[in-house]
């Protein structure tokens, strides 16, 4: 039998993510005309019609939708078969971005020494941080994002992890705050005060008030808003109290804000780096990994 032309992959790809002859055709620099005459042959090799009319658009038949992530991955990993070896890897004149899902916790404290590092080695490599409004592998799978960055939770069984760094929660007040430079805050006094918190860390927050309400005491959360930095602004505005993690709290100017431990125990927690196994033997990708990991493990002193 013939061999298949391994160019169709491309093609394939491009139609299966645009859903449109004419984009799909733009982003192969092609003529439409050329990508339609290209859709018939996929149309032919595979025995089924991938894209048919729906109105005044194109939609992927169930086949199609079937094996759309395969396709997307497989050229994905085509593409990285040919990244030059880390022998060849000249990083001055390196070009290339790196999307990276983060919280902007992790942003504040961790951004501006990791694009320091990037910067000193490849000055010409360009860092693209989104922040995570949800946890899922479907980033890494499709490959808009190259690494995400965060407690790891069900991500599916492929995704490659490695632990940067363990944290934990601290409490934080405004300087001149009640509790600003107590020597040792009392459960009594921490539950005295309103409370601001970010929707993370669901468990150990559940946790914190379980050991509270032991001692026949309640926290009373008077806010909730979207991210850390949020609760921070908050709190150094407020009297209340914000709930953050450590790595972030202990990035914060020392002259605004006073930062004190939990005053019960509360379990930490694991920040990870993860990524999709076609990128594990990528020598610039694996490079990228290991800067994260030295970075991490220079500014986060616990």
């Amino acid at each position: 039998m013939p061999e298949p032309d391994l160019n169709l992959l491309f093609a394939l790809d491009a139609l299966l993510t645009e859903k449109n002859v004419t984009r799909a055709a733009r982003s192969l620099h092609l003529s439409a005309s050329a990508m339609s005459r290209t859709l018939t042959r996929l149309r032919a090799a595979t025995g089924d019609p991938l894209l048919v009319r729906a109105g005044r658009h194109m939609v992927l038949t169930p086949y199609a939708e079937e094996i759309r992530e395969q396709t997307h991955n497989t050229v994905l990993e085509a593409r990285a078969l040919l990244h030059p070896s880390p022998a060849a890897t000249d990083f001055s004149t390196l070009r290339r971005t790196f999307r990276i899902r983060a919280n902007e916790a992790f942003v504040e404290a961790l951004g501006a020494p990791l694009i320091a590092e990037v910067t000193a080695v490849a000055p010409l490599v360009r860092l693209h941080f989104s922040s995570k409004s949800e946890k899922s592998a479907e980033y890494l799978r499709n490959g808009s994002a190259d690494l995400e960055i965060g407690v790891l939770e069900e991500m599916g069984p492929e995704i490659r992890v490695r632990a940067l760094f363990r944290d934990r929660y601290v409490a934080v007040v405004r300087k001149g705050h009640p509790l600003d430079m107590k020597q040792q805050v009392t459960t009594e006094q921490y539950a005295a005060f309103g409370h601001v918190v970010a929707p993370h860390g669901r468990q150990i927050i559940e946790s914190l008030d379980a050991a509270v309400a032991l001692l026949g005491l309640e926290r009373t959360t008077v806010a909730v808003v979207p991210s850390f930095p949020a609760a921070l602004a908050v709190a150094r505005a407020s009297d209340l109290v914000a709930l953050l993690p450590a790595s972030f709290a202990n990035a914060q100017h020392a002259a605004s804000v006073y930062v004190f431990e939990l005053p019960v125990a509360t379990d930490g927690f694991t920040i990870s780096q993860m990524w999709h196994p076609r990128l594990e033997n990528d020598p610039v990708h694996r490079w990228f990994r290991q800067l994260v990991l030295s970075v991490c493990r220079q500014h986060v002193p616990f």
